[in-house]
Parts: C-alpha cells; sequence; structure tokens
C-alpha cells in the first residue's frame, strides 16, 4: 500500500462526537515534570515542539499534546522523552536553552521528531516570530545538523493543522511554514511526516461538524467542568484529537522505515476510547 493510500485509509476511520464553538480565553498550559527514565529502552524518541505536542497534568484536561499518547503506537520498550513546551517557536526554543537542553539529553540513535511553526507565525507576540524563509528555515536547517552531528536521527514535522472551514472544505493555515519544512525536509535529506496535510485529510473526511471534537471546541451545554462557559480554540487538541493525530505521526513514522519503525505499531485513527488521560488501552 502506498503512502498515500495509507493516510486516505485512515482519515476515512470514524469521527469522534462534535462540539459547537464559543468564544472563551486561551487555555492554561500546565507544567508536568519529566517521567522517570525507562530502564534499557530498545529505542528513543526525542520530541521537540510546542503545546500541540506537550505534556499536561490533570488539571488541564481535556486539552492533551499527541506526545503523551505516542507511547499507544509503540513497542513498550520504546522510551518517548517529550520535551515540548507550550508557545514556543523554533527561534524561543533556541533563546531560552531549551534546544541546548535537549541536545545535552541526546543519545547517539535517538530519533528527534521536531515539530514548529504555530508560535513562529505570531506576529503579536513578536518575540516568538520568524519569517518562514529565514529564521524559520535557518533554524530547522540548524535542528537537523545539531541532531545527526550528536549521532541521532533527526524527523522533520509540519505543524498540526488547525480546524478552519470554509464551505465545508478544510482549510490551509500554515501556508509557508508547512511549505518551509518541506522544503528544509529535501534540501537536507531529512525525513518528513507532514502532520499538516494528514490531519487536514482526516478532518475533511469526517467533515466541519464531526471534526469539531478533536479540538478544544465547546459549549457550555457540553459540561466540561474545565470550560463551564465554553470555548473555541481551533489550534489546540483534546484527547481524541491527541490520539487520533499521534496515530497519524506514527504511521508516517512506520512508513519511513527508520530504524525506530520496526518498533512503531499505529494506534487506530477510527474511534478510539476517550480514557480520560494518557493511558493505554490495555497497558
Amino acid at each position: 500500500m502506498s503512502l498515500a493510500a495509507l493516510v486516505a485509509a485512515l482519515a476515512l476511520a470514524q469521527a469522534a462526537p462534535s462540539g459547537a464553538a464559543l468564544g472563551a480565553p486561551s487555555p492554561d498550559l500546565t507544567a508536568v515534570p519529566p517521567p522517570p527514565p525507562m530502564e534499557a529502552p530498545v529505542a528513543r524518541i526525542v520530541i521537540a515542539s510546542d503545546s500541540t505536542a506537550a505534556n499536561y497534568g490533570p488539571s488541564a484536561y481535556p486539552q492533551m499534546g499527541w506526545g503523551m499518547v505516542l507511547k499507544c503506537s509503540l513497542d513498550p520498550r520504546v522510551e518517548v522523552v517529550n520535551l515540548a513546551r507550550g508557545g514556543r517557536s523554533t527561534k524561543t526554543f533556541i533563546e531560552e536553552g531549551l534546544w541546548t537542553g535537549l541536545l545535552a539529553k541526546l543519545q547517539p540513535g535517538d530519533t528527534v521528531l521536531i515539530q514548529f511553526g504555530h508560535n513562529d507565525a505570531d506576529r503579536v507576540k513578536i518575540v516568538r516570530f520568524t519569517d518562514p524563509q529565514g529564521a524559520y528555515t535557518d533554524n530547522l536547517t540548524r535542528f537537523v545538523a545539531d541532531v545527526r552531528a550528536a549521532g541521532g536521527q533527526p524527523v522533520l514535522m509540519t505543524p498540526i493543522a488547525k480546524h478552519v472551514f470554509l464551505d465545508e472544505q478544510v482549510q490551509e493555515a500554515h501556508g509557508a511554514y508547512a511549505q518551509a519544512v518541506r522544503a528544509v525536509a529535501k534540501a537536507t535529506s531529512t525525513p518528513l511526516i507532514d502532520l499538516d496535510a494528514d490531519m487536514m485529510g482526516a478532518q475533511q473526511a469526517r467533515g466541519e461538524a464531526g471534526s469539531r471534537g478533536f479540538y478544544l471546541i465547546y459549549t457550555p451545554q457540553d459540561g466540561v467542568a474545565r470550560y463551564p462557559q465554553g470555548i473555541s480554540d481551533t489550534t489546540h487538541i483534546n484527547e481524541g484529537g491527541a490520539r487520533l493525530a499521534a496515530s497519524l505521526v506514527a504511521a508516517r513514522l512506520a512508513f519511513l522505515k527508520l530504524p525506530v519503525s520496526a518498533y512503531v505499531h499505529p494506534a487506530s485513527t477510527g474511534a478510539q476510547p476517550i480514557l480520560g488521560g494518557p493511558r493505554c488501552l490495555g497497558r
């Protein structure tokens, strides 16, 4: 089966329940201490990203990052080191020392998933902003070179798609940033996970209403304790969205045939059970 056919098949799976949209402030980002290192893992996956992949504590639920449940698509002996942090762009991830900290933790053979873009496009909090044809491209190129120099395997990722529809057609929200990731991947011969395209495909297969249920889009009638007044956040994902995104990431990772790919067993992109947190069914 070709990659295009695989992604199409995944996208046609059953949708999660939907919710309607209401205005609300952006959700809080919860700092979560990292889990203890795994003893003798067969492989390690390190995540460098923003709030869409980050770890959250129970107080942030139903917000979750896809990095919290990527483990559900992996052999249990694979360690996931999730260093994603909310609100970071490639620029601030470097300036705050988070990239240096990641390199200090990196071990030869580690696979590093690199996904930025949401905050690089932020012209309101201008400290985050990078030009997609300038600093953003330069920073991604640096990330790839640094990981290779440390003996790791970089994998570039386009930013996860937002929930934006027009006349029942999902809309591209990342434009030049997604294109820049693809260009850097090609120029540096780096494996690519096109989560922007894959999540757009999954949304289109479910339709505008059906795909709302993967994002923090709730009405007061939904009875979500954290958002009693409702919320319309078309960027951040809930548990269902995190599980869908993680399974899409895993499907691409398995297809890339990297050393870690042998330990990837993608979870279904169908109606995965909602478990109230990041645990994996059957574990």
